[in-house]
């Protein structure tokens, strides 16, 4: 016997609303994770002092260094990707992650670091509340006296 009611487009529309939630989910899942995570390395030298490296391949930001040359620390070395949301603050190797915002990676993080606020914003870093331009290269050594900034490389084709 042919199944008789409304029972076969029950069945039509329920599977046309799970195409669509598939393809929309993918769809938003692809866009949330497509420019991928903040990778933090902490790192202490031979003399214990810590630094942190940030880098971002999708906003091609490597190699930003964050000193801290009045503090001591083991030394160390280890890489944390901020691509999964955990509940605030949590700790880090030189402080506490304040802030975390992985919902469209890279996202928005805030630390503090040995009393320096750091914030790392898709379009700036912050550092005690004073926007800094990110620049691939970039070292800053942060004292308490403030920050003292040692620029990177000049990009190509951009004039010092």
């Amino acid at each position: 016997m042919k199944p008789s009611g409304p029972w076969k487009h029950v069945a039509l529309a329920f599977l046309i609303a799970l195409a669509m939630y598939i393809i929309a989910y993918s769809w938003i899942e692809n866009r949330r994770t497509r420019n991928g995570p903040w990778e933090v390395t902490f790192t202490a030298d031979a003399s214990d002092v810590p630094g942190v490296i940030v880098r971002q391949p999708k906003l091609k930001l490597e190699g930003i260094r964050l000193n801290f040359p009045r503090q001591s620390v083991p030394p160390t070395n280890a890489t944390v990707r901020f691509d999964q949301a955990r509940e605030v603050p949590f700790e880090v190797p030189f402080g506490q992650c304040l802030f975390m915002d992985p919902t469209f990676l890279p996202g928005t993080l805030a630390f503090n670091f040995f009393g320096h606020e750091i914030q790392f914003l898709p379009r700036v870093l912050t550092v005690d509340r004073q926007e800094i331009a990110w620049q691939s290269g970039m070292v800053l050594n942060l004292t308490n006296h403030g920050v003292l900034a040692k620029p990177g490389p000049v990009p190509a084709g951009k004039a010092p």
